[in-house]
């Protein structure tokens, strides 16, 4: 005699590993799609898993090649399509379309908010949406002020009403949570195949940090989409979080007057940085380098330079080594002396200072060098960051690989293979 079906809630899946018959992982899960059945108090039916691959590509299992849903992982047979997954009008994404919607439980009309999805496999090997995970929210609520107060419980699917999507009302807490440990590339992905009122509404709940970091992985016509649909004040903010060199690449995609009205707003400092890097054509080192990478003095010792490159806000390539120059320490610099790799500290002891163990055979570019030469140098030195320097010494920025490697790269690198394939 067989068991009670095992119940399995989608928000806890996601990020777990998919497995293929032999046990080798093709990727991890990152939702379930559904579709609704002739009347809404009808169980969904749960189709198929979208799983992230190797190479950040989202493609389609269907259920019916899932043999196992245990233990935090998915076990599959079969070869799995890697045609991209392209959601079809008549299909429901669980976390994006689901989580954080606002219900009203029928036995009292009280609005709920949907925190997870418990999903069942039945007699038949369908799957289907059993249960949800509410919280109950009080009407003056506008949601997240009040939703820790509420109540928590698991009703099953037909003990809420459930609106037509015109009839959404839907935050954003729970979808954030679920991929709060998430890259923010893979993150940025999300965003990117969600429609531009649900982008919006993610983008709004974000913490500024993050948003930025997100906006950083984005095709420009996203990124703009989303910054010119924030509150101005918002969007200030988000420019100044991100990477000086990447927010001058989301102002050149604005009209003058557009950027100009950011500019202003932002922080003078913050709003220099940019400026700097605005005047320099797109395909150039000034136009491809960033103002913030390590400098410290040649007075600095080995233990403070690793305390540096050791912060977890970072970009790796600006932690594979510091940049030393005289007083000041702030682009533009005093005279620029050379540079110190990460490998080459490691060698010595902590208290000596960096200055007697400077490269100084990688010679600086101007700000004006072409894609070309700067590409060229990386190459010849297997470096992942190239200083730049003005026509007195002075370090002005630095230009790492992955910069490089953007401007290289076809303009939709970050969208290709969101092609009109459909599966199969």
């Amino acid at each position: 005699m067989s068991g009670p079906p095992k119940r399995v809630f989608v928000a806890r899946l996601v990020s777990a590993p998919v497995f293929d018959p032999l046990g080798d992982q093709v990727g991890r899960v990152r939702d379930a799609v559904i579709v609704y059945r002739a009347t809404m108090r009808q169980s969904p039916r749960v189709i198929g898993l979208v799983v992230e691959v190797p190479g950040r590509r989202r493609v389609f299992v269907p259920m019916g090649r899932v043999t196992a849903i245990d233990s935090g992982q998915v076990i599959t047979t079969g070869l799995v399509n890697m045609r991209r997954f392209e959601q079809r009008e008549s299909e429901t994404l669980v976390m994006n379309d689901l989580l954080d919607r606002r219900l009203r439980l029928r036995e009292d009309n009280s609005p709920i908010l949907v925190e997870d999805v418990g999903i069942e496999q039945q007699v038949n090997k369908d799957w289907e949406v059993t249960r949800l995970f509410v919280r109950r929210v009080p009407e003056r609520s506008a949601f997240a002020a009040f939703r820790r107060r509420g109540e928590t419980k698991q009703i099953d699917w037909t003990d809420a009403d459930h609106p037509v999507d015109s009839e959404v009302d839907q935050e954003a807490t729970q979808l954030i949570a679920a991929y709060q440990d998430t890259k923010p590339a893979d993150l940025a992905d999300v965003l990117f195949e969600m429609n531009p009122g649900r982008r919006l509404q993610v983008a709004r709940a974000l913490d500024d940090e993050r948003l930025a970091d997100v906006v950083e992985e984005l095709p420009a016509e996203t990124q703009v989409e989303i910054l010119v649909g924030l509150e101005t004040e918002r969007a200030v903010t988000v420019l100044e979080e991100m990477e000086p060199d990447d927010a001058a690449d989301l102002l050149g995609e604005l009209t003058d007057d557009q950027a100009e009205r950011f500019l202003t707003l932002m922080e003078p400092d913050d709003a220099q940085d940019v400026r700097t890097l605005l005047a320099y054509d797109d395909d150039t080192a000034g136009g491809l380098m960033t103002t913030e990478p390590v400098i410290l003095t040649p007075e600095a010792t080995v233990a403070e330079a690793l305390a540096h490159v050791r912060r977890e806000d970072l970009p790796a390539a600006l932690a594979a080594a510091v940049f030393v120059c005289r007083q000041p320490v702030e682009t533009p610099t005093g005279k620029y002396l050379g540079l110190v790799h990460i490998q080459e500290m490691l060698r010595h002891p902590p208290h000596e200072a960096v200055g007697i163990m400077l490269d100084t055979e990688v010679e600086p570019l101007p700000p004006e060098a072409p894609l070309g030469e700067v590409s060229k140098l990386l190459a010849a030195y297997n470096l992942v960051s190239v200083p730049i320097t003005d026509e007195n010494d002075r370090l002005v920025g630095v230009v790492t690989v992955d910069d490089v490697l953007d401007e290289l790269l076809p303009e939709d690198w970050r969208t290709t293979g969101r092609d009109d394939h459909r599966r199969g």
